[in-house]
């Protein structure tokens, strides 16, 4: 075993070699940003094929796509930022350095919410029915983006002995991130020490496969345009607040010991369930109708 290793010991799982980076033509090139183009490809992708099969223009969506994934990586920098003021204070231009890491998924999916708003403001189209098109995307891209935070040993939970557990070299992880008890409950295995966690990025990529799965059959059956982005954001929302309660690389909210995305979870849930609530029992009240996924206009329900 080297510090290149990664354990899952109860699985019988032992990778000996995980890179963090590959070698192009001299150029270093980070596994993590392979993962993460790989996941803005495959979300685009997903999301162009929704709005063909539910017959809209899937032109504009690409334009769409590329407009929020800049916006979304702003938005991901300006949360993690803010939220870890602290280290970047009296080292402002280190704000620009996204290559030494950096970024929050929230604030992406906040940044790109916003973009997604905007962008039907001004092109005068339905922002629920864009929304639903373009979160299922979204879910895919993140439940693929996550594993890379495998590859940089990042992104992990609390000490366990559970079935999924992962085991680290000590040396490989950020030394901020390991916990008293983790460090009781060392693992030495070839004389490298290895600490034992939660593999929080293995949790939020399956549960957003799910949620995905889920998000699909609820384009086929629901009652509203927007229906299937407040399902997002309630999947999204409680999936992220119980994931969040382990990880130790929290954020939180300056002078508490409250994790900043844990609550922001909470309160999407909260008001997106409560929309969903206000909404279904409109559609129930005017007899069951809904939009026709292909032309928009309302349909009665037999």
């Amino acid at each position: 075993m080297s510090e290149a290793s990664i354990l899952f010991p109860h699985l019988g799982i032992a990778l000996e070699h995980v890179g963090k980076e590959l070698s192009i033509f001299g150029f270093r090139v980070a596994y993590y940003g392979i993962v993460i183009a790989l996941a803005m490809l495959c979300g685009i992708s997903l999301l162009l094929r929704i709005a063909r099969k539910t017959g809209q223009d899937d032109e504009p969506y690409f334009d769409l796509s590329l407009l929020t994934l800049v916006c979304s990586l702003i938005g991901a920098r300006i949360y993690y930022v803010i939220f870890s003021w602290d280290s970047y204070r009296d080292h402002l231009l280190e704000i620009f350095n996204i290559r030494g890491g950096g970024l929050a998924i929230y604030g992406g999916v906040l940044a790109g919410i916003l973009t997604v708003w905007i962008w039907c403001r001004v092109k005068k189209r339905s922002f629920g029915q864009t929304a639903d098109t373009v979160v299922c995307g979204l879910a895919l891209g993140q439940a693929i983006g996550r594993w890379g935070n495998f590859f940089n040993r990042e992104v992990f939970g609390g000490y366990t002995d559970g079935l999924l557990a992962m085991a680290l070299p000590r040396a490989a992880v950020r030394q901020g991130d390991v916990t008293r008890e983790m460090l009781d409950h060392l693992l030495t295995v070839d004389g490298v020490e290895f600490i034992q966690v939660h593999p929080t990025f293995l949790y939020e990529s399956l549960w957003n496969l799910a949620l995905l799965a889920f998000l699909l059959w609820m384009l086929k059956k629901k009652h509203f345009h927007g229906e299937v982005f407040l399902w997002y954001l309630v999947g999204y929302g409680l999936g992220r607040a119980w994931i969040e309660g382990i990880r130790t690389d929290q954020l939180l909210i300056p002078g508490t010991a409250l994790p900043v995305s844990q609550v922001l979870s909470a309160a999407l849930v909260i008001l997106a369930a409560g929309m969903l609530s206000l909404m279904l029992t409109k559609v129930k009240r005017k007899g069951g109708n809904q939009r026709n996924e292909q032309t928009g206009k309302p349909e009665k329900n037999h």
